[in-house]
């Protein structure tokens, strides 16, 4: 299915991988308001769609969004609270970048335009994956939703020193079964990849809002360094050797998910 601000690619197994921000186009007439960084959509998730493509041969969904984090951020709430209140963060409509330099020439979005932006590109997004969850639980039982980031493993705006390789998410716990952060966490440790589970992320508004294990609905987020798969200073190449030795992990993750889905 394709809509004009996403695609979805729906599951036949129960398993859906969103990927809300490895897009990089910013529409014409936001970008005419942006400087040359916002333009350029720095902070996008580079190449996450291209590593987590295998995942089409185990039958998992595949929602992917058309414009860059800068027009609207999709895993964060639209009430614009805080997902680490005292933290630094960027905001629904981010006016700055990971480093701090500013995404607009001029003002940055208003209350209005910001309202705009929910309606035009994030509600559709929620719409379609909410209602391709609640279709996967209906027809296999149970739905696992695999919230899937990475960002440069040093951003001292948001964490101190070398970010570990895998950091994985589950809202402190609350969004997926203890036997699934178990599983996961497990073949994160013996994959050679540093790792932590909700450390410095826990999953952002995805996970955390549709993640509910009592209702069936389990969530997970992977926040991966990007030094395990690309360049990530521009052109933001993709490595492809480190990318297929991280595709193992990756595989071994949603692999395991699979199986459990299939004892439950």
């Amino acid at each position: 299915m394709n809509q004009d601000v996403y695609t979805l690619e729906a599951a036949r197994v129960p398993l859906l991988v969103s990927m809300p921000h490895t897009a990089s186009a910013v529409p014409d007439d936001l970008a005419r308001t942006m400087t040359a960084e916002g333009r350029a959509a720095i902070d996008a998730d580079w190449h996450i769609d291209r590593l987590y493509a295998f995942a089409r041969e185990l039958g998992a969904g595949m929602l992917t969004p058309r414009y860059a984090r800068y027009v609207v951020d999709l895993n964060r709430d639209p009430s614009g609270a805080s997902l680490y209140p005292g933290r630094s963060v960027t905001e629904l409509c981010p006016t700055t970048t990971f480093d701090e330099a500013p995404i607009y020439r001029d003002a940055p979005p208003d209350a209005a335009e910001t309202a705009r932006r929910i309606s035009a590109y994030w509600r559709p997004y929620h719409d379609a994956l909410g209602a391709e969850l609640r279709r996967i639980r209906e027809t296999h039982g149970v739905a696992l939703l695999f919230d899937a980031h990475s960002i440069r493993s040093v951003v001292p705006r948001f964490f101190d020193g070398r970010l570990p390789d895998l950091n994985l998410g589950f809202g402190g716990g609350t969004t997926a079964f203890g036997e699934i952060v178990e599983g996961l966490a497990g073949i994160a440790g013996t994959s050679g990849y540093s790792h932590v589970v909700d450390g410095r992320f826990k999953g952002g508004y995805i996970t955390r809002h549709y993640g509910a294990p009592g209702d069936g609905i389990h969530a997970i987020q992977l926040e991966l360094a990007q030094a395990t798969y690309m360049d990530e200073a521009p052109p933001f190449s993709f490595d492809e050797e480190k990318a297929t030795a991280l595709q193992a992990v990756l595989r071994d993750m949603l692999g395991w998910l699979l199986d459990w889905a299939a004892r439950r």
